[in-house]
């Protein structure tokens, strides 16, 4: 038993929860409380829980099988009422579960279907290939080459070249 607990409580801390444990050997009233709150199809057939009982405030979440089945599929959140902290992988998971309406999946139009579809309505054909902003017979290519062994990354050849001449220009002057 003390081995699931610290397991819950290493698993919470892990994942900065906040919880407070209650002692059910020390204190009578917890144990009553456990008692009481954990629902009649999760008690064992004696009727006595054994902890760890995990809840969220008075809702109860489970035991401590159904918490490590939830730590085994990425569902802790989940488990435990608590929405998923974005980027995740619950919150990943979350946003890739299909819909449900009343016990069955909604249906999705198939992405693949609809891909040229969006393409060719969004983005015309001329500029598909990226040259939307680009004038015809401009030099406006990335820099590929390098110009007196210098270049800013992301610098255009053209200005590399104006910046090369304009600095021997400068240097001339002094």
């Amino acid at each position: 038993i003390k081995k699931k607990q610290q397991d819950v409580v290493g698993f919470l801390e892990a994942l900065k929860v906040e919880y407070t444990p209650l002692d059910i050997a020390c204190n009578e009233n917890n144990r009553m409380w456990m008692r009481e709150n954990v629902p009649k199809e999760k008690k064992p057939s004696n009727g006595i829980p054994l902890p760890p009982q995990i809840f969220n405030e008075e809702s109860y979440c489970g035991d401590y099988e159904t918490f490590f089945n939830a730590k085994e599929d990425n569902l802790v959140y989940s488990f435990l009422g608590l929405p998923p902290p974005p980027g995740s992988k619950e919150a990943g998971q979350a946003e890739s579960t299909p819909i449900t309406e009343n016990g069955t999946h909604a249906e999705e139009p198939s992405t693949e279907e609809n891909l040229d579809e969006s393409i060719s309505e969004e983005v015309p054909v001329g500029e598909r290939n990226g040259n939307t902003h680009r004038e015809e017979g401009a030099e406006q290519d990335a820099v590929e080459e390098v110009v007196d062994g210098e270049v800013m990354e992301g610098q255009t050849a053209a200005a590399a070249k104006e910046e090369a001449t304009g600095e021997e220009e400068e240097t001339e002057d002094t």
